[in-house]
């Protein structure tokens, strides 16, 4: 092929498009979809819970839109990191939903699922081999960190998808894997040069957000020997040198270069020419291989289990010196939790946040005048619910009741709901920030092809 057309329709599978905007890529020549299906942008909690952030029916739409158009087209489906954060449960619950959506839309598609979730014990052989290393700032990787992880996912890079592909695969459904191999994986198979692929597809990665509207629709990509273009699948939309060009500067720890599992994009010699008024050109990007492969890790773990409580002040006479009252506030409510459950400060820990004041920036927000009001969050941790609940419960007093210093009388502030304390369950926190040394790019993930959905 001397060019491969790659249809981005949205950054992440459920956040929903104009189904036009897929029909206008496929019209254009689109030959691959490919869309990421998770993130670690929402926390350690999906990955820690093994949970999605979007919905099913949102899911199921978002397929329905990719399969009949594909099906139509005679072209494949790529999902990355499905299910948010690519856990083996993740991919199964797509999977499922994809199974429900091909039965009624009556397609018969070849769905392959590739897991990508790990086992502490074979990791741990990994880590005794010395074939597991750390990313900056983290440190050497303990076997008790990794027997921590409630769930661990290894990210893949694009080498797993073309299997996939090359064994009939119409519908790719991913575990985790980098955002940009996802897009990379079809046209890398059809012998496009790494370096412009590489870089279509982190331009692409989020769909439009290279584009004057984010929110209108997705984009197309289309590679060729010597470079590749970003066009907008939206008419009304327009890519230009710099949003295509800035799309670098997010998620990357330099603007110029990204490590994949297979190497490092170099993009410091690339050139963003505007075609139309539409239309962005990219040439001069490269593709340095590494002398070992490497595939990243990620694992969360239980930090304990949260308790949240919200209180709202309109009070001028508090708010006039808001942080005296918060201090105040952390003060007495660590001597009644004492006094009233006898437990140390090192048994549990909270935090209390002032939105309206300085909740986002705190000492750094430049802000010094009083707030009008202010909403009071206290964030309550501990080894069990219970414990983390009772704390919240003692503070409940205080949260709608403390006097400000030097107040002489008992004001009243507001809860936004009864009861004032919500359970949050488990909190989870990333422990992993480390590379695994591979052979075989495949080898921590295995692959299923056909009908059948695990349980």
């Amino acid at each position: 092929m001397e060019t491969v057309r790659v249809l981005a329709p949205s950054g992440m599978l459920g956040a929903g498009w104009d189904h036009a905007t897929v029909e206008r890529g496929i019209a254009l020549g689109a030959d691959v979809i490919s869309i990421d299906g998770g993130s670690t942008d929402s926390g350690p909690h999906y990955l820690g819970a093994a949970t999605a952030k979007t919905t099913a029916k949102a899911v199921a739409r978002d397929l329905r839109s990719l399969f009949t158009a594909a099906a139509g087209a005679g072209i494949p489906v790529i999902v990355g990191s499905c299910g948010t954060s690519g856990t083996d449960r993740g991919v199964d619950w797509v999977a499922g939903i994809a199974a429900e959506v091909l039965a009624e839309e009556g397609l018969d598609l070849k769905v392959a699922r590739i897991y990508s979730e790990q086992d502490p014990a074979g990791l741990k052989e990994y880590l005794d081999a010395g074939r597991v290393h750390p990313l900056p700032p983290s440190g050497e990787l303990a076997a008790e960190t990794l027997e921590s992880c409630t769930h661990v996912v290894g990210a893949m890079g694009h080498e797993p998808i073309v299997e996939a592909l090359r064994a009939g695969a119409q519908v790719v459904l991913a575990g985790r894997a980098t955002d940009t191999a996802v897009a990379a994986a079809y046209p890398l198979m059809k012998g496009m040069p790494p370096g412009p692929t590489w870089h279509a597809a982190k331009i692409i990665e989020c769909g439009g957000q290279c584009t004057s509207n984010p929110r209108a629709g997705g984009v197309l990509a289309t590679i060729d020997a010597a470079g590749f273009t970003i066009e907008p699948l939206d008419p009304a939309v327009s890519c230009t040198p710099i949003s295509v060009a800035a799309h670098m500067l997010y998620e990357t720890a330099d603007p110029f270069e990204m490590r994949e599992p297979a190497g490092t994009l170099d993009v410091r010699d690339a050139r963003y020419t505007a075609v139309d008024d539409r239309i962005v050109r990219v040439e001069g990007s490269r593709f340095h291989v590494a002398g070992q492969y490497t595939i990243k890790l990620e694992g969360a773990r239980i930090t304990g289990y949260e308790t949240v409580s919200f209180a709202a002040i309109r009070d001028p006479r508090v708010l006039a010196d808001i942080d005296a009252w918060a201090r105040l506030m952390r003060t007495v409510i660590t001597q009644r939790v004492r006094q009233t459950l006898e437990l140390a400060d090192d048994e549990y820990a909270f935090d209390l946040r002032l939105y309206g004041h300085n909740a986002v920036l705190d000492e750094l927000e430049p802000e010094t005048g009083p707030p009008r009001e202010v909403g009071v969050m206290l964030l309550v941790n501990a080894p069990d619910q219970p414990t983390a609940t009772a704390v919240a419960k003692v503070a409940n007093p205080l949260l709608l009741h403390l006097p400000a210093p030097g107040m002489d009388y008992l004001p009243s502030f507001a809860f936004p709901f009864s009861p004032a304390e919500i359970e949050r369950g488990a909190a989870y926190e990333f422990v992993l920030n480390h590379v695994v040394d591979c052979a075989d790019p495949a080898e921590l993930f295995r692959t299923e092809l056909g009908e059948k959905t695990r349980a």
